[in-house]
Protein backbone atom coordinates (compact mmCIF):
# COMPACT_ATOMS: atom_id res chain seq x y z
CA UNK A 1 0.00 0.00 0.00
CA UNK A 2 3.02 2.36 0.63
CA UNK A 3 4.10 2.21 -2.93
CA UNK A 4 0.12 3.56 -3.65
CA UNK A 5 1.02 6.35 -1.58
CA UNK A 6 4.22 7.32 -2.85
CA UNK A 7 2.31 6.95 -6.95
CA UNK A 8 0.18 9.65 -5.07
CA UNK A 9 2.54 11.65 -4.02
CA UNK A 10 4.86 11.94 -6.70
CA UNK A 11 1.47 12.31 -8.88
CA UNK A 12 0.84 15.66 -6.73
CA UNK A 13 4.89 16.76 -7.06
CA UNK A 14 4.50 16.73 -10.92
CA UNK A 15 0.99 18.89 -10.49
CA UNK A 16 3.12 21.32 -8.53
CA UNK A 17 5.76 21.78 -10.80
CA UNK A 18 3.27 21.92 -14.12
CA UNK A 19 1.76 24.67 -11.83
CA UNK A 20 4.76 26.49 -11.22
CA UNK A 21 4.54 26.02 -7.42
CA UNK A 22 7.59 24.09 -7.22
CA UNK A 23 10.63 23.77 -8.69
CA UNK A 24 11.62 20.13 -7.75
CA UNK A 25 15.13 20.18 -9.20
CA UNK A 26 15.93 17.28 -6.89
CA UNK A 27 13.75 14.80 -5.26
CA UNK A 28 15.51 12.36 -2.39
CA UNK A 29 13.45 9.43 -1.79
CA UNK A 30 9.72 9.63 -1.02
CA UNK A 31 9.94 7.76 2.75
CA UNK A 32 5.62 6.78 3.77
CA UNK A 33 5.43 5.45 6.92
CA UNK A 34 2.81 4.30 8.94
CA UNK A 35 1.74 6.70 12.23
CA UNK A 36 3.08 5.13 15.42
CA UNK A 37 -0.41 6.67 16.65
CA UNK A 38 -3.54 5.48 14.65
CA UNK A 39 -5.01 8.99 15.76
CA UNK A 40 -2.36 10.47 13.08
CA UNK A 41 -4.00 8.46 10.08
CA UNK A 42 -3.15 5.70 8.20
CA UNK A 43 0.48 7.02 6.21
CA UNK A 44 2.54 9.96 6.57
CA UNK A 45 5.63 11.58 4.68
CA UNK A 46 8.73 13.97 5.95
CA UNK A 47 9.15 14.71 2.42
CA UNK A 48 8.12 18.88 2.59
CA UNK A 49 10.86 18.98 5.12
CA UNK A 50 13.32 16.90 3.13
CA UNK A 51 12.63 19.51 -0.38
CA UNK A 52 11.71 22.71 1.76
CA UNK A 53 15.79 24.02 1.65
CA UNK A 54 16.04 23.69 -1.87
CA UNK A 55 12.40 25.08 -2.51
CA UNK A 56 13.33 28.07 -0.37
CA UNK A 57 10.40 27.71 1.22
CA UNK A 58 9.25 26.33 4.53
CA UNK A 59 8.10 23.00 5.15
CA UNK A 60 4.71 23.97 6.19
CA UNK A 61 4.08 25.79 3.21
CA UNK A 62 5.09 22.88 0.54
CA UNK A 63 3.05 20.42 2.71
CA UNK A 64 0.34 23.02 1.78
CA UNK A 65 1.26 22.66 -1.96
CA UNK A 66 1.41 18.80 -1.51
CA UNK A 67 -1.69 18.48 0.28
CA UNK A 68 -3.91 21.03 -2.15
CA UNK A 69 -2.94 18.26 -4.69
CA UNK A 70 -3.58 15.65 -3.02
CA UNK A 71 -6.96 16.44 -1.87
CA UNK A 72 -7.99 16.04 -5.44
CA UNK A 73 -7.54 12.12 -5.24
CA UNK A 74 -11.20 11.14 -5.37
CA UNK A 75 -12.35 7.89 -3.71
CA UNK A 76 -9.47 7.50 -1.71
CA UNK A 77 -8.06 10.07 0.40
CA UNK A 78 -10.57 11.30 3.19
CA UNK A 79 -8.22 13.77 4.85
CA UNK A 80 -5.45 15.30 5.28
CA UNK A 81 -3.84 16.71 7.77
CA UNK A 82 -0.40 18.71 8.25
CA UNK A 83 1.03 18.42 11.56
CA UNK A 84 3.98 20.14 13.28
CA UNK A 85 6.92 21.35 10.93
CA UNK A 86 5.56 19.81 7.72
CA UNK A 87 4.50 16.61 8.37
CA UNK A 88 1.71 15.33 5.82
CA UNK A 89 -1.03 12.88 7.37
CA UNK A 90 -3.27 10.87 5.48
CA UNK A 91 -6.57 9.13 6.05
CA UNK A 92 -7.86 6.79 3.63
CA UNK A 93 -11.31 6.38 2.78
CA UNK A 94 -12.79 3.01 3.35
CA UNK A 95 -12.94 1.80 0.16
CA UNK A 96 -9.20 2.11 -0.46
CA UNK A 97 -8.79 -1.56 1.96
CA UNK A 98 -11.90 -3.01 0.87
CA UNK A 99 -10.64 -2.64 -3.09
CA UNK A 100 -7.32 -4.13 -1.81
CA UNK A 101 -8.95 -6.61 0.11
CA UNK A 102 -10.66 -8.30 -3.12
CA UNK A 103 -7.21 -8.91 -4.63
CA UNK A 104 -6.24 -10.95 -1.66
CA UNK A 105 -9.05 -13.55 -2.29
CA UNK A 106 -8.01 -13.02 -6.23
CA UNK A 107 -4.74 -13.71 -5.85
CA UNK A 108 -4.87 -16.80 -3.12
CA UNK A 109 -2.21 -18.63 -3.37
CA UNK A 110 -0.14 -16.25 -4.79
CA UNK A 111 -0.77 -13.42 -2.28
CA UNK A 112 2.53 -11.65 -0.41
CA UNK A 113 4.34 -12.32 -3.92
CA UNK A 114 5.45 -9.38 -5.94
CA UNK A 115 8.27 -8.40 -7.88
CA UNK A 116 10.07 -6.15 -5.81
CA UNK A 117 13.58 -8.14 -6.62
CA UNK A 118 12.96 -7.94 -10.08
CA UNK A 119 14.55 -11.10 -10.54
CA UNK A 120 17.99 -10.55 -9.67
CA UNK A 121 19.64 -14.00 -9.41
CA UNK A 122 20.73 -14.83 -5.74
CA UNK A 123 22.58 -17.53 -4.61
CA UNK A 124 21.99 -18.49 -1.23
CA UNK A 125 24.45 -21.25 0.50
CA UNK A 126 23.44 -22.38 4.06
CA UNK A 127 23.85 -25.41 6.68
CA UNK A 128 27.38 -26.58 4.15
CA UNK A 129 27.84 -28.69 7.40
CA UNK A 130 31.34 -30.59 7.44
CA UNK A 131 30.24 -34.05 6.49
CA UNK A 132 31.95 -35.59 9.68
CA UNK A 133 29.04 -36.42 11.71
CA UNK A 134 24.91 -35.91 12.07
CA UNK A 135 23.44 -32.49 12.19
CA UNK A 136 23.03 -31.06 15.35
CA UNK A 137 20.40 -28.56 16.69
CA UNK A 138 22.63 -25.44 15.20
CA UNK A 139 22.51 -26.98 11.90
CA UNK A 140 18.57 -26.85 12.23
CA UNK A 141 18.45 -23.69 12.87
CA UNK A 142 20.77 -22.81 9.89
CA UNK A 143 18.99 -25.34 8.02
CA UNK A 144 15.38 -23.65 8.72
CA UNK A 145 16.47 -20.04 7.93
CA UNK A 146 18.36 -20.42 5.21
CA UNK A 147 15.47 -22.65 3.44
CA UNK A 148 12.99 -19.68 4.89
CA UNK A 149 15.42 -17.31 3.53
CA UNK A 150 15.18 -19.00 0.03
CA UNK A 151 11.02 -18.91 -0.18
CA UNK A 152 10.82 -15.47 0.88
CA UNK A 153 13.42 -14.12 -1.92
CA UNK A 154 11.43 -16.33 -4.12
CA UNK A 155 7.95 -14.92 -3.18
CA UNK A 156 9.92 -11.56 -3.51
CA UNK A 157 10.38 -11.93 -6.82
CA UNK A 158 14.23 -12.72 -6.62
CA UNK A 159 15.78 -15.55 -9.14
CA UNK A 160 16.88 -18.03 -6.59
CA UNK A 161 19.30 -20.87 -6.03
CA UNK A 162 20.25 -22.38 -3.25
CA UNK A 163 23.00 -24.36 -2.74
CA UNK A 164 25.12 -26.97 0.15
CA UNK A 165 29.06 -26.50 0.25
CA UNK A 166 30.27 -30.36 0.93
CA UNK A 167 33.75 -29.87 2.84
CA UNK A 168 35.06 -33.52 1.44
CA UNK A 169 38.63 -32.24 0.84
CA UNK A 170 41.66 -32.14 3.67
CA UNK A 171 42.78 -33.44 7.28
CA UNK A 172 38.73 -33.93 8.35
CA UNK A 173 37.88 -36.41 5.70
CA UNK A 174 41.59 -37.94 6.48
CA UNK A 175 40.66 -38.04 10.12
CA UNK A 176 36.76 -39.53 9.78
CA UNK A 177 38.66 -42.36 7.90
CA UNK A 178 41.34 -43.04 10.29
CA UNK A 179 38.01 -43.14 12.88
CA UNK A 180 35.64 -45.25 11.35
CA UNK A 181 38.86 -47.66 10.08
CA UNK A 182 39.87 -47.45 13.90
CA UNK A 183 36.36 -48.56 15.24
CA UNK A 184 36.26 -51.44 12.32
CA UNK A 185 39.31 -53.15 13.68
CA UNK A 186 37.98 -52.95 17.12
CA UNK A 187 34.90 -55.20 15.97
CA UNK A 188 37.39 -57.72 14.81
CA UNK A 189 39.56 -57.38 18.22
CA UNK A 190 42.32 -56.16 17.01
CA UNK A 191 43.72 -54.09 19.68
CA UNK A 192 44.72 -50.32 18.37
CA UNK A 193 44.70 -46.94 19.75
CA UNK A 194 41.68 -44.71 19.57
CA UNK A 195 43.26 -41.26 19.59
CA UNK A 196 41.80 -38.00 21.35
CA UNK A 197 41.35 -36.17 18.09
CA UNK A 198 39.67 -39.01 16.34
CA UNK A 199 35.25 -38.74 15.81
CA UNK A 200 34.26 -39.70 19.13
CA UNK A 201 30.35 -40.38 18.49
CA UNK A 202 28.33 -43.76 18.36
CA UNK A 203 27.83 -42.64 14.70
CA UNK A 204 31.39 -43.76 13.88
CA UNK A 205 30.77 -47.29 15.35
CA UNK A 206 27.22 -47.42 13.24
CA UNK A 207 29.18 -47.07 10.24
CA UNK A 208 31.65 -49.40 10.88
CA UNK A 209 30.08 -52.12 11.87
CA UNK A 210 28.21 -51.03 8.45
CA UNK A 211 31.35 -51.98 6.80
CA UNK A 212 31.56 -54.83 8.90
CA UNK A 213 28.53 -56.47 8.24
CA UNK A 214 29.24 -55.95 4.26
CA UNK A 215 32.59 -56.26 4.07
CA UNK A 216 33.53 -58.70 7.30
CA UNK A 217 37.30 -58.87 7.74
CA UNK A 218 38.40 -57.81 3.88
CA UNK A 219 40.63 -54.99 5.41
CA UNK A 220 42.16 -57.17 8.36
CA UNK A 221 45.66 -57.30 7.38
CA UNK A 222 45.41 -54.13 5.02
CA UNK A 223 47.84 -50.51 5.77
CA UNK A 224 46.40 -47.66 7.13
CA UNK A 225 47.44 -46.22 3.78
CA UNK A 226 45.67 -48.61 1.79
CA UNK A 227 42.66 -49.09 3.37
CA UNK A 228 42.47 -45.43 4.22
CA UNK A 229 40.49 -44.06 0.95
CA UNK A 230 37.69 -46.67 1.42
CA UNK A 231 36.88 -45.94 4.76
CA UNK A 232 37.35 -42.31 4.17
CA UNK A 233 34.67 -42.16 1.13
CA UNK A 234 32.37 -44.64 2.58
CA UNK A 235 31.78 -42.86 5.75
CA UNK A 236 31.31 -39.35 3.82
CA UNK A 237 29.04 -40.49 2.05
CA UNK A 238 27.22 -42.68 5.01
CA UNK A 239 27.51 -39.60 6.74
CA UNK A 240 25.92 -37.20 3.67
CA UNK A 241 23.35 -39.57 2.86
CA UNK A 242 21.77 -39.24 6.73
CA UNK A 243 22.52 -35.22 6.26
CA UNK A 244 20.43 -35.26 3.27
CA UNK A 245 17.12 -37.19 4.97
CA UNK A 246 17.73 -35.06 7.95
CA UNK A 247 16.98 -32.31 5.86
CA UNK A 248 14.27 -33.62 3.55
CA UNK A 249 12.44 -34.66 6.57
CA UNK A 250 12.75 -31.02 8.00
CA UNK A 251 11.21 -29.91 4.83
CA UNK A 252 14.42 -28.70 3.60
CA UNK A 253 15.41 -28.72 0.05
CA UNK A 254 18.79 -27.83 -1.77
CA UNK A 255 19.40 -27.16 -5.59
CA UNK A 256 22.85 -27.78 -5.84
CA UNK A 257 25.39 -30.08 -3.72
CA UNK A 258 28.39 -28.53 -4.32
CA UNK A 259 32.09 -30.44 -3.34
CA UNK A 260 34.89 -29.44 -2.65
CA UNK A 261 37.13 -31.85 -4.21
CA UNK A 262 35.54 -30.72 -7.76
CA UNK A 263 37.17 -27.38 -7.02
CA UNK A 264 40.59 -29.28 -6.97
CA UNK A 265 39.98 -31.84 -9.66
CA UNK A 266 38.56 -28.66 -12.24
CA UNK A 267 41.92 -26.88 -11.26
CA UNK A 268 39.42 -24.05 -9.97
CA UNK A 269 41.64 -23.56 -6.61
CA UNK A 270 45.61 -23.15 -8.54
CA UNK A 271 43.77 -20.63 -11.05
CA UNK A 272 42.06 -18.53 -8.05
CA UNK A 273 45.43 -17.93 -6.77
CA UNK A 274 47.19 -17.55 -9.65
CA UNK A 275 44.78 -14.42 -10.33
CA UNK A 276 45.33 -13.11 -7.38
CA UNK A 277 49.27 -13.44 -7.82
CA UNK A 278 48.52 -11.69 -11.47
CA UNK A 279 47.08 -8.95 -9.38
CA UNK A 280 49.62 -8.55 -7.02
CA UNK A 281 47.81 -9.77 -3.85
CA UNK A 282 49.42 -12.44 -3.46
CA UNK A 283 53.16 -12.96 -2.10
CA UNK A 284 55.53 -15.71 -0.98
CA UNK A 285 57.18 -15.34 2.56
CA UNK A 286 58.44 -18.13 5.17
CA UNK A 287 57.78 -20.83 2.72
CA UNK A 288 54.35 -20.18 2.64
CA UNK A 289 51.90 -17.88 0.30
CA UNK A 290 50.15 -15.36 1.27
CA UNK A 291 47.08 -12.90 0.58
CA UNK A 292 47.28 -9.29 0.86
CA UNK A 293 44.29 -9.25 2.84
CA UNK A 294 45.22 -6.19 5.41
CA UNK A 295 45.09 -3.93 1.90
CA UNK A 296 41.23 -4.41 2.16
CA UNK A 297 40.89 -4.10 5.96
CA UNK A 298 41.69 -7.65 7.04
CA UNK A 299 43.54 -7.41 10.27
CA UNK A 300 46.59 -9.54 9.10
CA UNK A 301 47.81 -11.11 5.93
CA UNK A 302 46.37 -14.47 5.78
CA UNK A 303 47.82 -17.93 3.88
CA UNK A 304 46.75 -19.60 1.20
CA UNK A 305 49.12 -22.85 0.82
CA UNK A 306 50.95 -23.61 4.22
CA UNK A 307 54.53 -24.50 4.18
CA UNK A 308 54.05 -27.98 3.54
CA UNK A 309 52.40 -27.10 0.36
CA UNK A 310 48.54 -28.01 2.02
CA UNK A 311 46.30 -25.27 0.50
CA UNK A 312 44.05 -23.70 3.43
CA UNK A 313 40.11 -23.80 3.66
CA UNK A 314 40.76 -20.16 2.88
CA UNK A 315 42.48 -21.17 -0.33
CA UNK A 316 39.45 -23.34 -1.85
CA UNK A 317 36.82 -21.09 -0.38
CA UNK A 318 37.86 -18.20 -2.19
CA UNK A 319 38.23 -20.45 -5.79
CA UNK A 320 34.57 -21.48 -4.70
CA UNK A 321 33.07 -17.98 -4.00
CA UNK A 322 34.94 -16.87 -7.49
CA UNK A 323 32.86 -19.99 -9.04
CA UNK A 324 29.63 -18.59 -7.70
CA UNK A 325 30.10 -15.32 -9.03
CA UNK A 326 31.27 -16.76 -11.86
CA UNK A 327 28.24 -18.73 -12.94
CA UNK A 328 26.10 -15.18 -12.90
CA UNK A 329 24.88 -14.63 -9.71
CA UNK A 330 24.69 -11.03 -8.88
CA UNK A 331 24.00 -11.37 -5.00
CA UNK A 332 25.78 -14.19 -2.72
CA UNK A 333 24.46 -14.98 -0.03
CA UNK A 334 25.97 -17.21 2.95
CA UNK A 335 24.55 -18.28 6.09
CA UNK A 336 27.76 -19.34 8.78
CA UNK A 337 27.54 -20.84 12.13
CA UNK A 338 28.68 -17.46 14.64
CA UNK A 339 31.60 -19.08 15.84
CA UNK A 340 32.88 -17.59 11.97
CA UNK A 341 32.19 -14.36 12.46
CA UNK A 342 36.17 -13.93 12.23
CA UNK A 343 36.15 -15.33 8.61
CA UNK A 344 33.64 -12.58 7.51
CA UNK A 345 36.48 -9.77 7.14
CA UNK A 346 38.98 -12.41 5.45
CA UNK A 347 36.31 -13.36 2.72
CA UNK A 348 35.42 -10.29 1.69
CA UNK A 349 38.91 -9.12 1.56
CA UNK A 350 39.60 -11.50 -0.56
CA UNK A 351 36.58 -10.50 -2.76
CA UNK A 352 37.28 -7.12 -3.40
CA UNK A 353 41.04 -8.43 -3.87
CA UNK A 354 39.62 -10.17 -7.44
CA UNK A 355 37.95 -7.19 -7.67
CA UNK A 356 34.58 -7.84 -7.08
CA UNK A 357 31.56 -5.04 -5.66
CA UNK A 358 31.55 -5.36 -1.39
CA UNK A 359 27.70 -5.81 -1.76
CA UNK A 360 27.89 -8.54 -3.65
CA UNK A 361 28.88 -10.69 -1.22
CA UNK A 362 26.77 -10.95 2.36
CA UNK A 363 27.31 -12.99 5.41
CA UNK A 364 24.31 -14.38 7.77
CA UNK A 365 25.83 -15.29 10.99
CA UNK A 366 23.34 -17.85 12.55
CA UNK A 367 23.76 -17.55 16.65
CA UNK A 368 23.85 -20.33 18.92
CA UNK A 369 20.79 -22.74 19.96
CA UNK A 370 20.27 -23.92 23.93
CA UNK A 371 17.76 -26.79 24.17
CA UNK A 372 16.09 -26.47 27.41
CA UNK A 373 13.63 -28.26 29.37
CA UNK A 374 11.60 -27.23 32.38
CA UNK A 375 14.16 -23.99 32.29
CA UNK A 376 17.08 -25.96 32.75
CA UNK A 377 19.56 -26.36 29.61
CA UNK A 378 20.07 -29.54 28.14
CA UNK A 379 23.45 -31.30 27.36
CA UNK A 380 25.00 -30.68 24.25
CA UNK A 381 26.85 -34.46 24.89
CA UNK A 382 25.83 -37.77 23.16
CA UNK A 383 27.68 -39.57 25.94
CA UNK A 384 25.77 -37.37 28.39
CA UNK A 385 22.42 -39.48 27.31
CA UNK A 386 21.26 -37.03 25.80
CA UNK A 387 20.22 -35.99 22.43
CA UNK A 388 21.94 -33.38 20.34
CA UNK A 389 20.78 -33.93 17.12
CA UNK A 390 18.54 -32.18 14.72
CA UNK A 391 16.68 -35.39 14.17
CA UNK A 392 16.29 -36.09 17.56
CA UNK A 393 14.44 -32.39 17.79
CA UNK A 394 12.18 -33.18 15.15
CA UNK A 395 10.98 -36.60 16.31
CA UNK A 396 10.36 -34.95 19.94
CA UNK A 397 8.59 -31.94 18.95
CA UNK A 398 7.55 -32.44 15.30
CA UNK A 399 8.85 -30.87 12.02
CA UNK A 400 6.23 -27.66 12.58
CA UNK A 401 6.99 -26.34 16.15
CA UNK A 402 11.16 -27.32 15.16
CA UNK A 403 11.11 -24.96 12.20
CA UNK A 404 9.01 -22.56 13.72
CA UNK A 405 10.81 -22.17 17.41
CA UNK A 406 14.00 -21.72 14.96
CA UNK A 407 12.52 -19.40 13.13
CA UNK A 408 10.73 -16.86 15.70
CA UNK A 409 13.60 -14.99 16.89
CA UNK A 410 16.32 -12.68 14.96
CA UNK A 411 19.02 -15.15 13.36
CA UNK A 412 22.07 -13.06 15.03
CA UNK A 413 20.51 -13.37 18.61
CA UNK A 414 21.03 -16.43 20.97
CA UNK A 415 17.81 -18.73 20.72
CA UNK A 416 16.48 -20.99 23.55
CA UNK A 417 14.62 -23.78 22.34
CA UNK A 418 11.81 -24.71 25.12
CA UNK A 419 11.32 -28.40 24.35
CA UNK A 420 8.31 -28.71 26.41
CA UNK A 421 7.20 -25.43 25.09
CA UNK A 422 7.27 -26.65 21.86
CA UNK A 423 5.44 -29.37 22.75
CA UNK A 424 2.16 -27.94 24.56
CA UNK A 425 -1.22 -27.46 22.66
CA UNK A 426 -1.67 -24.17 24.25
CA UNK A 427 -1.99 -20.46 23.44
CA UNK A 428 1.69 -19.69 24.95
CA UNK A 429 2.93 -21.77 22.11
CA UNK A 430 3.32 -19.68 19.49
CA UNK A 431 2.79 -22.23 16.57
CA UNK A 432 0.26 -23.73 18.15
CA UNK A 433 -1.42 -19.81 18.44
CA UNK A 434 -1.24 -19.51 14.86
CA UNK A 435 -1.95 -22.57 13.38
CA UNK A 436 -5.33 -22.77 16.08
CA UNK A 437 -6.18 -19.67 14.59
CA UNK A 438 -6.45 -20.98 11.20
CA UNK A 439 -7.81 -24.00 12.16
CA UNK A 440 -10.70 -22.42 14.08
CA UNK A 441 -11.56 -20.08 10.32
CA UNK A 442 -11.71 -23.01 8.52
CA UNK A 443 -14.43 -24.51 11.27
CA UNK A 444 -16.14 -21.15 10.66
CA UNK A 445 -16.48 -22.04 6.78
CA UNK A 446 -17.81 -25.72 8.26
CA UNK A 447 -19.92 -24.38 10.20
CA UNK A 448 -21.41 -22.08 7.19
CA UNK A 449 -21.83 -24.48 4.97
CA UNK A 450 -24.08 -26.74 7.42
CA UNK A 451 -26.18 -23.87 8.01
CA UNK A 452 -26.49 -22.93 4.45
CA UNK A 453 -25.03 -19.72 4.31
CA UNK A 454 -23.37 -18.97 0.81
CA UNK A 455 -19.67 -17.83 1.00
CA UNK A 456 -19.77 -15.57 -2.05
CA UNK A 457 -16.71 -15.04 -4.53
CA UNK A 458 -14.69 -11.78 -4.52
CA UNK A 459 -16.63 -10.72 -7.33
CA UNK A 460 -19.80 -11.09 -5.94
CA UNK A 461 -19.39 -9.59 -2.52
CA UNK A 462 -20.21 -6.33 -0.88
CA UNK A 463 -17.83 -5.15 1.68
CA UNK A 464 -19.77 -2.37 3.05
CA UNK A 465 -20.87 -3.78 5.59
CA UNK A 466 -17.27 -4.32 7.31
CA UNK A 467 -17.40 -1.18 9.12
CA UNK A 468 -16.06 -1.14 12.84
CA UNK A 469 -12.97 -0.30 14.12
CA UNK A 470 -11.83 -3.92 14.50
CA UNK A 471 -12.48 -5.18 11.31
CA UNK A 472 -10.75 -2.22 9.39
CA UNK A 473 -7.73 -3.04 12.13
CA UNK A 474 -8.03 -6.81 10.79
CA UNK A 475 -8.17 -5.56 6.88
CA UNK A 476 -5.26 -3.06 7.50
CA UNK A 477 -2.90 -5.88 9.02
CA UNK A 478 -3.79 -8.18 6.40
CA UNK A 479 -3.15 -5.68 3.71
CA UNK A 480 1.08 -5.06 5.13
CA UNK A 481 1.61 -8.64 4.27
CA UNK A 482 3.32 -8.17 1.03
CA UNK A 483 4.97 -5.46 2.31
CA UNK A 484 6.32 -7.27 5.04
CA UNK A 485 7.57 -10.25 2.79
CA UNK A 486 9.30 -7.71 1.00
CA UNK A 487 11.12 -6.16 3.87
CA UNK A 488 11.98 -9.49 4.98
CA UNK A 489 13.26 -10.41 1.21
CA UNK A 490 15.63 -7.13 1.71
CA UNK A 491 17.06 -7.37 4.64
CA UNK A 492 17.72 -10.42 5.45
CA UNK A 493 15.38 -11.34 8.36
CA UNK A 494 13.14 -14.32 8.70
CA UNK A 495 11.50 -13.49 11.89
CA UNK A 496 9.85 -10.21 10.39
CA UNK A 497 7.51 -12.71 9.29
CA UNK A 498 6.84 -14.74 12.87
CA UNK A 499 6.19 -11.46 14.31
CA UNK A 500 3.86 -10.14 12.24
CA UNK A 501 1.68 -13.43 11.79
CA UNK A 502 1.63 -13.18 16.15
CA UNK A 503 0.06 -9.59 15.87
CA UNK A 504 -2.21 -10.87 12.81
CA UNK A 505 -3.59 -13.18 14.69
CA UNK A 506 -3.93 -11.70 18.52
CA UNK A 507 -5.88 -9.01 16.36
CA UNK A 508 -8.04 -11.88 15.05
CA UNK A 509 -8.67 -14.28 18.62
CA UNK A 510 -9.51 -9.73 19.57
CA UNK A 511 -11.91 -9.75 16.79
CA UNK A 512 -13.57 -13.26 17.10
CA UNK A 513 -14.45 -12.68 20.79
CA UNK A 514 -16.11 -9.52 20.63
CA UNK A 515 -18.30 -10.31 17.28
CA UNK A 516 -19.91 -12.91 15.57
CA UNK A 517 -19.20 -13.91 12.33
CA UNK A 518 -22.61 -15.61 11.43
CA UNK A 519 -25.48 -14.01 11.94
CA UNK A 520 -29.10 -13.50 10.84
CA UNK A 521 -27.43 -10.80 8.63
CA UNK A 522 -27.34 -12.66 5.27
CA UNK A 523 -25.09 -9.47 3.88
CA UNK A 524 -23.50 -8.99 7.08
CA UNK A 525 -22.21 -12.85 7.79
CA UNK A 526 -21.43 -12.81 3.70
CA UNK A 527 -18.88 -9.68 4.12
CA UNK A 528 -17.04 -11.05 7.95
CA UNK A 529 -17.07 -14.57 5.89
CA UNK A 530 -15.05 -13.07 2.99
CA UNK A 531 -12.85 -11.20 5.12
CA UNK A 532 -12.14 -14.29 7.33
CA UNK A 533 -11.52 -16.08 3.87
CA UNK A 534 -8.66 -13.29 3.13
CA UNK A 535 -7.19 -13.67 7.01
CA UNK A 536 -7.27 -17.62 6.19
CA UNK A 537 -5.32 -16.88 2.85
CA UNK A 538 -2.81 -14.52 4.66
CA UNK A 539 -2.19 -17.06 7.99
CA UNK A 540 -1.79 -19.71 5.56
CA UNK A 541 0.42 -18.24 3.53
CA UNK A 542 3.14 -16.76 6.28
CA UNK A 543 3.08 -20.11 7.64
CA UNK A 544 4.22 -21.61 4.14
CA UNK A 545 6.75 -19.20 3.30
CA UNK A 546 7.92 -20.44 6.90
CA UNK A 547 7.90 -24.27 5.65
CA UNK A 548 5.23 -24.67 8.20
CA UNK A 549 1.98 -26.13 7.56
CA UNK A 550 -1.43 -24.80 8.22
CA UNK A 551 -3.90 -27.19 9.65
CA UNK A 552 -7.58 -26.73 8.81
CA UNK A 553 -8.48 -28.70 12.45
CA UNK A 554 -6.89 -29.52 16.31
Amino acid sequence: MKSVIRKLIISSLDKAKNCGELELLTIPEIVVEKPKDDKFGDFSTSLPMMIAKSEKMKPHEVAKILSNHLKSEENQIASIDIAGPGFINLKMDPNFFLSRLSRVAEQGNQYGSSNSGKGKKVLLEFVSANPTGPLHVGHGRGAAVGDMLGRLLLLAGYDVSTEYYINDVGNQMNTLGRSTLSRYREILGVKNEFLSDYYQGDYVKEIAKEIHDKHGNEFLDSEDEQALPFFRNYALNSILEGIKTDLVSFGVKCDRWFSEKQLYDEKLVDSAVNWLREKKYVYDSEGAVWLKSTVFKDEKDRVLIKQSGEKTYFCSDIAYHKNKIDRGFEWVVDLWGADHHGYVPRMNAALQAMGYDENLFKVLLVQFVALKREGKKVSMSTRSGEFETLADVIKEVGVDAARYFFLMRSSDSHLDFDLELAKKETPENPVFYIQYAHARICSIFRTAVEQGISILDYTDVDLRPLNNEEEFVLIKKILTFTETVEKSAELLEVHRIAFYLQDLVGSFHSYYSRHRVLSSDQCLSSARLFLMDCLRITIRNGLAVMGVSAPEKM
